[in-house]
């Protein structure tokens, strides 16, 4: 049976309210967070983009709940070896409560550096690159390390966890997926594709943990939780890699022009009924996950906690 964790979107709020939202999961009944890690939101709308370690920082003080990035890309915007930093440091934060998930990126965010962005195939080969300069600093250890895509001089952490923090990798094509199951701690996608999870599996993941991500609108009138999907969020909606190649938030506004609300709203649960919900969950429990982390998208987010406090986790868990 899979555990339920809550989704934090920094694309949508800004640092306090994600603090009070952890509050308020872990008193509704969640048992982990996630959360997202932009330096742009994919739309005008969504209007916010905090630094996630700053985020992360307070959330160690706010609540008891173990806490993951979803995802980081540490290949452009920010070397591994930073990253391998900031993670350390909030594994230490959180008493050992830290996962570091972390993907290929997206131009959205990694761009603006002003770096070439490659095709998949050499981000795929960055990351796993960069994964393994993390792994090595984790260690405590000096590190010296000079790769096709990273040099790391003489560079040692100090403050590091008792453990190495895990690292859960990303995948939503064979090869990340592969990817995920070569070197990951942990799988990451945000489809209920029992597939995907064999391939991971099969692919050295074996029993490590499948984490999946869902978006929901709880609200108690559904049209108007469906029109506020489309507004938020009709970026999920787009087709192939436009959402790894478009590189601002007015691109993706041009694109999602392109996307219906029916579209939209196809995959997401809009409304107050409990049975939508609970069966859009299970279709992750049946496809093998380990854990699902559910978004509310929009502002009623106390609400929403309340509906699944009373109406959806006690069945999910009974």
């Amino acid at each position: 049976m899979a555990e339920y964790g809550y989704l934090l979107s920094c694309e949508e709020h800004g640092p306090a309210e994600l603090v009070e939202q952890a509050r308020m999961a872990e008193q509704a009944g969640f048992t982990a967070l996630w959360i997202s890690d932009h330096y742009h939101p994919w739309c005008e709308a969504q209007g916010q983009s905090p630094f996630v370690w700053s985020v992360i920082g307070a959330l160690a003080e706010a609540t008891s709940l173990p806490v993951e990035t979803a995802v980081t890309c540490p290949t452009h915007r920010i070397h591994p070896a930073v990253v391998a930093q900031a993670a350390a440091t909030s594994a230490v934060m959180l008493e050992g409560r830290f996962r570091l998930g972390v993907g290929s990126g997206e131009a959205l965010n990694e761009h603006i550096l002003g770096q070439h962005w490659p095709e998949p195939a050499i981000r795929l080969e960055m990351l796993e690159e960069a994964i393994a300069v993390m792994r090595q600093l984790f260690t405590g250890h000096r590190v010296s390390h000079h790769g096709k895509h990273y040099t790391v001089e003489d560079a040692r952490l100090y403050t590091v966890p008792d453990e190495p923090v895990p690292i859960d990798v990303s995948g939503f094509g064979p090869a990340a997926t592969e990817l995920a199951g070569r070197v990951g701690d942990g799988y990451i996608t945000v489809l209920p594709d029992a597939e995907a999870v064999a391939r991971f599996r099969k692919s050295g993941g074996g029993a490590k943990r499948v984490l999946g991500g869902t978006k929901v609108c709880w609200g108690t009138d559904a049209e108007e939780a469906a029109r506020t999907v489309h507004r938020l969020w009709s970026s999920d909606a787009l087709p192939g890699e436009l959402v790894q190649t478009l590189s601002n938030p007015a691109q993706f506004e041009q694109a999602n022009q392109l996307v219906t609300q029916e579209r939209a709203t196809a995959s997401v649960p809009c409304g107050d009924d409990p049975d939508e919900h609970l069966a859009a969950l299970r279709r992750f429990d049946d496809a093998g996950f380990d854990v699902v982390y559910v978004s509310q998208i929009g502002p009623e987010q106390r609400g929403f906690f309340d509906f699944y406090r009373t109406r959806v986790l006690p069945q999910l868990t009974e």
